[in-house]
This record gives structure tokens, sequence and C-alpha cells, in this order.
């Protein structure tokens, strides 16, 4: 049942490597569209890098934002002003007291391309090569500033940096400030671009990623027997947070409920994953609590499934000490690849049109599921009556949310 204090999502935005605008990726999920594709970058061969693969935006900020203003601007604010846009029109542009106003946006890494090239540029041609605004645009929280300025957020402004959890994390303490009566609305999300050298040749000597470099589209397979790891992407995911007696009296269009949400620790290892699911688990407990729900009442979950041989068994294992084995669970990285930061908020939006349309997009790439995982995974789109979703995210530090969507 729903009341006036429930939180629901009047506007959403996104920029990812299968479409430039929320609904074009929702519909690229739909359609099983890829967006890996091979690394052609010159620093691939000059590093001997062992993975020659990305997953790259499908449209380029810069053929969004003024020349200008994205010259001022780090990539990851760049995607973050271009999703959080996005989401803002989409919500009709809302007449909302500035005070009564948020910004939550979370990321990964933050400016890496800006704070790596500028000390590029610091070392070969010195200190006056170097940009004006290099600490804006490196900051961890630039997406969230960039996007609290635009829209001239006055009640609080927030850059949560949980790793790969970010972007959920972002619109849980949204959630977190509409409840508690301090906002009316608020931009929530994450915002991720950092495909360059230095992270892939970390994230390589972890052996974190897929070297399936002859075979880009079938790189990232969550759930496979034979996945061999991530695929790095970039992107963005906003959506406006909205307390429905706000939106009801400005008589604005209600995607979806967010109707709980839920955050916990391993405190188990600084890059696994609590290899029996309890931490994960926890975070969708608390979720379901304070959305009034039951682990029965949740027919689909979009899984964080990165694709990596240790994290998606143990996600199996959190699905089913948390809820079961009766929800339909499907894994979008295998299109989109990992957003690091954005992935938790991209793939909240594709939690949130699923409930609405009632369809599960199918995870792509699974050849043979792994005999040690005992969900039902769609390999197809499946339509499913749905009254609640999950979404959930894990990150490296042990950070785990779930976010429980609804129906308007």
């Amino acid at each position: 049942m729903s009341d006036d204090t429930d939180v629901v999502v009047t506007g959403i935005g996104a920029t990812t490597p299968i479409g430039g605008t929320a609904p074009d990726t929702w519909q690229a999920m739909l359609d099983g569209r890829i967006g890996v594709t091979a690394n052609t970058a010159p620093w691939v061969e000059k590093y001997g890098l062992p993975v020659a693969i990305h997953a790259p935006l499908a449209v380029e900020p810069t053929e969004v934002l003024p020349r200008v203003e994205a010259r001022r601007l780090d990539r990851c604010q760049q995607v973050a002003l271009v999703a959080a846009r996005e989401a803002w029109a989409d919500a009709g542009e809302p007449d909302v007291d500035p005070e009564r106003l948020g910004a939550v946006v979370g990321t990964g890494i933050g400016g890496a391309l800006t704070l790596l090239g500028q000390d590029d540029l610091l070392e070969t041609e010195g200190l006056r090569k170097v940009a004006v605004l290099t600490i804006p645009m490196l900051m961890p929280n630039g997406p969230a500033a960039a996007v609290g300025l635009w829209v001239k957020a006055r009640g609080g402004v927030h850059a949560p940096v949980s790793a790969c959890a970010s972007g959920a994390e972002a619109m849980a303490w949204a959630y977190t400030m509409i409840k508690a009566g301090e906002l009316d609305i608020a931009l929530a999300g994450g915002a991720e671009a950092s495909i360059h050298q230095l992270p892939v040749a970390g994230f390589s000597q972890m052996r974190a990623m897929s070297t399936r470099n002859d075979d880009p589209r079938t790189a990232s397979r969550p759930f496979d027997v034979d996945r061999d790891g991530f695929v790095l992407g970039e992107g963005a995911g906003i959506v406006t947070l909205e307390r429905r007696s706000h939106a009801v009296a400005r008589g604005a269009r209600i995607y979806g409920t967010l109707a709980g949400v839920g955050m916990s620790n391993d405190a188990h290892h600084i890059t696994a994953p609590e290899p029996d699911g309890e931490g994960g688990s926890r975070a969708i407990g608390k979720a379901l609590r304070s959305a009034g729900l039951s682990a029965k009442d949740i027919g689909h979950v979009n899984a964080h499934a990165t694709s990596t041989p240790v994290g998606d068994v143990a996600e199996s294992k959190t699905i089913l000490r948390a809820i079961g084995d009766h929800p339909v669970v499907t894994a979008t990285k295998s299109m989109t690849g990992h957003m690091l930061g954005a992935s938790g908020a991209v793939e909240a939006i594709a939690t949130l049109l699923a409930v609405r349309d009632g369809v599960v997009p199918g995870t792509r790439n699974v050849f043979t599921m792994d005999p040690k995982i005992d969900i039902d995974v769609a390999t197809e789109n499946r339509t499913v009556p749905l009254t609640a979703a999950v979404n959930d995210s894990f990150g490296f530090g042990g950070h785990n949310v779930a976010l429980v969507f609804t129906g308007a």
C-alpha cells in the first residue's frame, strides 16, 4: 500500500556503452545489444597489456554537452551531467525549493583521466601546462558537485565512494534523506569513466578482467562456466527521486517506487566477497524489511554479476539465502560491461523498467551455466508479471547495497 511519504521515480537518465539515453539503453538490453569492442588504443600494445577489449560509450558526451563546458569537466563529470540533465528533463524540470532539492552521485574512482593525464603533462612539459581546474576535475565528489551546481541543489550534495556499489548507494542515501523529510526531490545515481592504461593494468594484475580478446562480444559472460572476468566499461545512470505527495501534487508521471533500501558490509576481504553470501543477504534483508515486503514478493533480481569466477558464485548464494530460487535473475553487464561506480545506478533503472514493463531482459553469453550456480537465470527475455524486484550491488571493501523497486 502506498502512502504520501513513498519515494517514487519521476525521471530517468543514462549514457552507457549500449545507448546514449535511458530509453535507448533499456531497448538495447531487450534487443540483446552488446557494447563490448576491441580496444585499439596505442597504450594497449605499448604496455603489453593482456586485456585488449573494453565497453566504451555509445554516444560521446561531447556530442551532447557544449564544447566549452565539457572542457572544464573530467569525463566522469561529463557523463554524470548528461544523465542528470536527461533525468531532470524527463521529470518535467520540476519547480522545487532549492532548499528541498538534493543531489547524490557516487563514483568508484572519480577523475582518474584528469589525475593521470595532468601528471603526464607535469612530468613532460612542466608546471605551466597543468590545467587550472585540475583539482575540481579529479576530485571524487566532482560528479556530484557538477550535478548539484547545475541543478542548484541547496538541500545537500553528497558523493558516496564505495567502489562498484557507489551508484546504488547514492540512491539509498537519497531515499533516506527524502524519507527523513529533509528533501522533496533528489537527483541520484552514479558515474564512471576510467578506461585508461593504469586501471586496466591494475585490474589485469588482479586477474579480474576477461582476456577473451579474440571475441569481444562474448567476453562478458556472467554465470557461464567459462567466464574469466569482467570487461571495463564507462557510463552514468541518474534518476529523479521524489516524495510521492510532491510528485502527485505537481501531476508528475511516476515510473515506479523505490520501496526499500539496505546496506551492509562483509568485513571479510578487501576485494573478495564473503563466499557464503551472508553479507549481501543481510543488505537484501534490510531492503525487504524497509519496503515492508517478504522474499516471496520478489519476482526478479538484477544481479551485480560481474562475470568473475568467485563473485558470481557468491552472489548466487546471496540470492538463495535472502530470497530463494524463485526470482528470475538477469545480469545486464553481459551487454554493458562493468561500469564500476555507475553500474548499480544503470542496473537500478533496468530493474525499475522491468517492473514497469513486466519483462526481464535476458542475460547474454550464457553458453553453459555453471553447475555451482543454482538460481533461475533468464538467458532470453522473459515476460514475468512483477510487483517487486531487487537490484543488488557489491563493491571492493565489502560494500553491499540492495534496492527494492515496486510499481507506481
